[in-house]
């Protein structure tokens, strides 16, 4: 019997690619702004595109704040992708303001310091050496990303993602930034899985597998 996999729709991100790459590795996927059809599927997939602060605002208009605490609290999976993983953590800053995130991660989502921004195409992840979000991935396997803020791994803050139960994986562009970080039924990525190919068919197909 598959699994059923939601992709939250609150007005940012690429829904339905990211409906389809589901599909594609065999989960029952839907697209859905409805509180109880979120709460009840057996995944929630959070994507985004965009501004932290617009998507916090389409976020909580569809009380997906909620539901992301609800599922967490009831050890329910749910996954992040780009900034559907950025509002995880305590804040965003973009272009001097500060707005607060869903603060499930400590650190703080800010821009990236490189000689090209944003940074867009495909790049390598040093994967943590006990993922399981990785798993069947070789070192080499690269994956698309584009983004120009992200949490930087020289902040201070992002220390408090090194602990026994966070797995986290980074990569490099200008500077070192977190890349993906599994936390219990909590799983993200920078980068977009689902325009990724092949080889983010391989990390979804890994995640519906814990459902």
């Amino acid at each position: 019997m598959s699994k059923k996999a939601v992709v939250l729709d609150y007005g940012f991100g690429n829904v339905r690619s990211a409906e389809r790459a589901l599909a594609r590795v065999g989960a029952e996927a839907s697209i859905t702004d409805d509180f109880d059809k979120a709460m009840d599927a057996d995944g929630l997939l959070i994507p985004g595109v965009g501004a932290f602060a617009a998507c916090m605002r389409g976020l909580q208009e569809v009380r997906g704040d909620v539901i992301i605490r609800h599922r967490l609290a009831s050890g329910r999976p749910v996954m992040g992708i780009c900034v559907g993983m950025q509002i995880l953590f305590e804040r965003g800053i973009e272009h001097g303001v500060e707005t607060p995130g869903l603060g499930v991660w400590p650190g703080a989502v800010e821009p990236l310091e490189a000689p090209v921004i944003p940074h867009m195409g495909w790049n390598v992840v040093d994967a943590a050496a006990d993922s399981r979000l990785f798993v069947g991935a070789d070192a080499d396997t690269r994956y698309y990303f584009v983004h120009s803020h992200a949490v930087r791994d020289r902040s201070r803050e992002s220390a408090g993602l090194r602990n026994p139960t966070t797995r986290v994986s980074r990569t490099t562009h200008g500077e070192p930034f977190v890349a993906a970080v599994e936390n219990g039924a909590l799983w993200a990525t920078q980068f977009h899985p689902e325009k990724s190919g092949d080889a983010g068919a391989q990390l979804l197909t890994n995640w519906i597998e814990t459902l």
